[in-house]
């Protein structure tokens, strides 16, 4: 299937894959078409202007009017927030991949508040011209419910003219025209999420969503510090950093050495094994979903989509992750063969924003 050719035409049978939402009757004097990866830790966002923009999915609020002061504003986003936080009402708004008090993820109307507020941060930075339409396509996870989605869709609406949701596997998909016989491994901070393309719309039974994901690995990291050096302090944030330098699978990878303070003593500590190890526990929970999908997949293309296993998201950037799933599938599955894309931070906001322009302005019209 060729995209370019043909025009995707979703009717209402497709509803549980793209979700819908319009709150203007304005003529579309001038339009500007966003792909939206809204993500755990990272949101990004590609428009048809040619601008493309991530920043870390954080909102900081000042705590008082000294904070107001300091900072000159009431509101601050991504890494600034993070390095603010002390002075700072402090939030991420998404857990798992989903918004915050929606979906049973557990939140408040400070969270909602943050979405509503990043949403609006991340248009703005795509650069919009003042008169014109946004119309957006957000990725969201694939297992995500409809009552997460619809709570995106509210926040979303504020900024955007017509919203619609997609699946984050799908849109990376989208993205690289790879549209049958594929198997996509989106991996981000809350969430992995695996979709089996064949041509068509995926449908529940070809998507599965994980919750062994960046985060998991943070957890995992973090227990096996307390478990060697006891006596060392860190954060999310400190640990995050570090794993994000030195994340790899391979039984060679670089030695992580990382600084952390005991008894208030900067110390160093060799971290090689324990991060190794925290990497390594993705892996298995991701060839057990592949293997599910496989196996109940017509068997006479099953070898196919062993071979054509697409890996995406911020958390494939874990050095060797791509021959570890390999090596776990020929192990587990007989074959496999696994092809990391080429920016994996923007692979679902190019693929959502591939999606915005296929779709036929009949389409977008009618939302109004």
């Amino acid at each position: 299937m060729d995209p370019s050719q043909q025009e995707p035409t979703p009717d209402k049978s497709e509803a549980h894959h793209l979700e819908l939402i319009s709150d203007t009757d304005s003529p579309a004097a001038g339009i500007l078409y966003v792909g939206i990866d809204l993500g755990t830790s990272r949101t990004s966002i590609a428009a048809s202007n040619g601008v493309r923009a991530t920043v870390a999915s954080v909102v900081g609020y000042p705590k008082d009017v000294i904070g107001q002061k300091l900072f000159g504003r009431t509101t601050l986003f991504g890494e600034e927030a993070i390095e603010k936080r002390m002075s700072l009402d402090f939030h991420r708004p998404l857990e798992k991949g989903v918004l915050k008090g929606a979906g049973g993820v557990e939140g408040d109307e400070g969270d909602v508040r943050a979405a509503r507020d990043l949403i609006s941060e991340i248009i703005r930075r795509a650069r919009p011209k003042k008169d014109e339409l946004i119309y957006a396509v957000i990725g969201a996870p694939a297992e995500a419910s409809m009552k997460s989605k619809t709570a995106i869709l509210e926040v979303a609406k504020e900024s955007c003219d017509s919203v619609m949701i997609c699946s984050e596997p799908f849109s990376v998909a989208y993205g690289q025209e790879m549209l049958e016989d594929v198997l996509v491994i989106d991996i981000g901070a809350g969430t992995v999420d695996l979709c089996r393309m064949h041509g068509t719309m995926p449908e529940d039974a070809d998507q599965i969503t994980l919750d062994t994901a960046g985060d998991f690995v943070d957890s995992k990291f973090a227990d096996a510090i307390n478990a060697s050096h006891p006596e060392a302090r860190f954060s999310k944030e400190m640990l995050k950093a570090v794993k994000e330098r030195y994340g790899s699978v391979a039984v060679e990878m670089e030695p992580c050495i990382a600084e952390f303070p005991i008894n208030g003593k900067p110390t160093e500590l060799d971290l090689t094994s324990e991060l190794r190890d925290s990497c390594r526990a993705i892996v298995p929970p991701i060839v057990k979903g592949l293997s599910e999908l496989i196996s109940t997949f017509d068997p006479e293309f099953q070898d196919r989509l062993k071979g054509r296993v697409l890996l995406a998201g911020g958390g494939s950037q874990i050095k060797g992750l791509d021959t570890a799933i390999e090596r776990e599938m020929h192990e587990q599955l007989g074959s496999g063969r696994v092809v990391r894309i080429e920016e994996p931070l923007y692979g679902g906001a190019t693929g959502a924003l591939k999606i915005a322009h296929d779709m036929p302005e009949t389409y977008w019209e009618r939302l109004k």
